[in-house]
């Protein structure tokens, strides 16, 4: 517990420039621009996506398993706004034309400013979209990610989500981050009141264990959980098998991972060459495979980058492929 505000630090300095600067790229790239949406017809024989393209999220909310995250089209640092405005829009307007149907931000994204431009982007919303949003972490300055989980600050909170959004009930709050200075229940006892309340429809999790799933249950449903989760880093797998048997969403943050402990030649640049595509979207197709539960949010400030993520969906991974880059777990 003692490294996840540290961990979350290092989510907002991670970026696709590191990753190409750590991997070894091969092979072309697979865009999605044949095609407006991506997943749905065309996905036949995939092995990944195609079998369970789509998850009931609570049990009655259905989302494409490949969503959106929402952090990285603001602006440098996940503070304020971005150097171009029009692009971020763009990037969450072609998001949803690709069949996007969960976009994951949080209040403190800019902070703020995410909330804002998806709702400037994309409201009215379209029928099925599901946008879930975070609270429980401030933003002091640029880089500080400070817990805050007192019970009128979550209030407060969601609300302001709500108002930003332009919703009246958000489909899946989640708590961002547990705060050691306040009992998890009396955060979770705030969030379960506005759920009371029919301001939220939905409550997740974020940065946790195992056993902190299992507190917060006693406490108010818990559909799904957000913790770092990558072919490199799989800290978190006692918690994504929690989910697996639980029945919970798992939305790995970073999912695509930094490479930075793996060779040169390895399984996944391999795959990339084998199939004429990015390590990217291999990293992807590996995730979508990984479990049914899982829920990928790749962000992006690129819609170029934005399309190569989606067009993940539609790669099939070979048994033998699958497993060699399963066993780059470090």
């Amino acid at each position: 517990m003692h490294k996840k505000s540290s961990d979350l630090s290092e989510k907002a300095r991670v970026t696709r420039r590191t990753f190409l600067g750590t991997a070894l790229l091969t092979g072309g790239v697979l865009l999605a621009r044949g095609s407006d949406v991506i997943f749905g017809a065309g996905l036949s024989g995939s092995s990944n996506v195609a079998t369970n393209p789509t998850w009931k999220l609570g049990g009655d909310l259905t989302v494409n398993r490949l969503g959106f995250g929402a952090m990285r089209v603001t602006g440098e640092g996940i503070w304020g706004w971005p150097a171009d405005r029009g692009n971020a829009l763009k990037v969450l307007k072609r998001a949803v034309k690709l069949g996007v149907n969960l976009i994951d931000t949080a209040d403190a994204y800019g902070p703020e400013t995410s909330e804002l431009l998806i709702a400037e982007a994309l409201y009215p919303y379209p029928d099925g979209l599901v946008i879930a949003t975070k609270g429980g972490l401030t933003r002091p300055g640029p880089g500080d990610w400070v817990p805050d989980g007192r019970p009128e600050h979550l209030k407060q909170a969601v609300d302001g989500s709500l108002k930003r959004l332009r919703l009246e009930r958000i489909d899946l709050y989640q708590l961002h981050s547990i705060d050691p200075k306040v009992p998890m229940e009396e955060s979770l006892g705030a969030i379960k009141e506005m759920k009371d309340a029919g301001k939220i429809r939905h409550v997740g999790l974020s940065n946790v264990e195992p056993d902190e799933i299992e507190r917060a249950r006693k406490v108010v449903p818990i559909v799904s959980v957000q913790n770092r989760y990558n072919i490199e880093d799989r800290k978190s797998e006692n918690a994504l098998v929690y989910c697996e048997k639980n029945n919970l969403g798992f939305l790995p943050w970073f999912p695509i991972g930094g490479t930075r402990g793996l060779k040169h030649e390895n399984a996944l640049n391999a795959a990339a060459k084998a199939h004429g595509v990015s390590i990217f979207q291999v990293a992807l197709a590996w995730l979508l495979e990984r479990s049914p539960v899982m829920l990928p949010i790749p962000g992006t400030s690129s819609v170029a980058h934005l399309e190569e993520n989606i067009a993940a969906a539609k790669l099939k991974l070979a048994p033998e492929e699958w497993k060699a880059i399963n066993a780059l777990a470090s």
